[in-house]
């Protein structure tokens, strides 16, 4: 084991933040009674779940009737995409999750540029008169992109204006994964222009299997998961109360921190690459090239020739942790889907490294990291044979 630690991984996982940690522990222990039991213990219990339900729906300008709890985000986007019967428009580079819905369905994916970003326009061009949903995320959690949520809002809205004026009665909503998005960028219902929003409390430092789906009044939500009539009967099953309490808690610190955080992390984000990019001209930064269209605490590179796993197994020895896309791509090490619709070769794609950054990480961390990335990356290199 390395004396010294970096993990540089919190795309995959956030720890829990102290303050949530406290405020779960209760329900953890003596509070742990089932909110849909009839006496006061439980009743009480129930009130404190709905006001951790009232608290994020106010974070997202939403009304706690509208939000939908669930276990993690995966299942949010799959109720969502359960709302609806006709067809489905997403993008080639979204999440593993709203791909599969979008795959088991009726479907056309959409194109995304050489940085991962979707065109409203194509997103347009794409819809059809069978189109009931499209599903656009709000940030990529692999390359980090900013997609145009509110342009892609823009389009859907007209075609819903020109099915109104036809007196054509086919619904079309659209749905954005904001789970990656939210810890930097705020999630506010109103000005996304969405009809439903996915969020994850994994995400913003909470706890893990809690998300939530807001949707809109227009929206009829069809149950996943059937049985005891919980969640206004779309989502049955005894409510995860420490975990509702501790996504509360999260998002709430997440607002408040939102601003400084995404200028700090951009900074560390944008140290580590130039001192990456100095050290290997021949390196791909993967993504978009502006600040304001990526993540701040996200840095994709590539280092064409070499092969990803050899360089995360390196660095574990070294202490270093990271990643080589998203969680869900790398436990099965094959070339990620969003580097294949974005057109990097697959020569390049599988020397990816997905670096994340987080509230814990340190500008002393950064440093080290990047020392030991430069030595792992010029030791495979020259077994490779490779010039970077």
């Amino acid at each position: 084991m390395a004396t010294r630690q970096a993990y540089l991984d919190y795309g995959a996982a956030t720890p829990l933040a102290p303050e949530v940690v406290q405020a779960m522990l209760p329900y953890l222990t003596e509070r742990f009674h089932n909110p849909s039991a009839p006496y006061a213990l439980a009743r009480s219990v129930r009130d404190d779940m709905e006001a951790a339900r009232a608290t994020l729906a106010r974070l997202m300008g939403a009304r706690p009737g509208q939000v939908t709890l669930t276990a993690g985000a995966t299942e949010a986007n799959n109720l969502a995409f359960a709302a609806v019967d006709g067809m489905i428009v997403t993008d080639a580079a979204e999440h593993e999750s709203v791909r599969a819905c979008a795959e088991a369905r009726r479907h056309v994916l959409v194109a995304v540029g050489s940085d991962a970003r979707v065109s409203a326009r194509a997103v347009a061009d794409a819809i059809t008169p069978e189109t009931e949903l499209v599903s656009v995320e709000l940030a990529n959690g692999e390359v980090g992109t900013i997609q145009p949520v509110r342009e892609v809002a823009a389009q859907v809205m007209a075609e819903r204006a020109r099915r109104l004026e036809a007196r054509d009665p086919r619904p079309i909503l659209l749905h954005t994964d904001a789970s990656q998005a939210s810890l930097t960028h705020a999630v506010n219902v109103s000005s996304l222009g969405a009809d439903m929003v996915t969020l994850s409390a994994a995400k913003v430092y909470g706890p893990k299997q809690v998300g939530l789906l807001w949707s809109s009044d227009d929206v009829r939500l069809r149950p996943l998961v059937r049985g005891g009539g919980q969640e206004g009967g779309v989502r049955s099953g005894t409510e995860n109360v420490a975990g509702v309490i501790g996504f509360a808690c999260a998002l709430e610190l997440a607002s408040e921190r939102r601003r400084g955080e995404a200028i700090r992390l951009a900074g560390l984000r944008n140290r580590l690459q130039d001192r990456l990019r100095a050290a290997f001209p021949a390196m791909v930064i993967t993504g978009p090239k502006k600040d304001k269209l990526r993540l701040p605490g996200l840095l994709h590179v590539s280092f064409p020739g070499l092969d990803a796993t050899r360089l995360v197994i390196g660095l574990e020895r070294r202490g270093v942790s990271v990643g080589t896309g998203s969680a869900c791509a790398a436990s099965r090490m094959r070339v990620s889907h969003v580097l294949r619709a974005m057109g990097v070769p697959d020569e390049v794609a599988r020397g990816s490294l997905r670096m994340t950054l987080g509230r814990p990480t340190t500008s002393e961390e950064i440093d080290y990291a990047t020392e030991q990335i430069a030595d792992v990356v010029r030791i495979e290199a020259a077994r490779m044979g490779v010039s970077l």
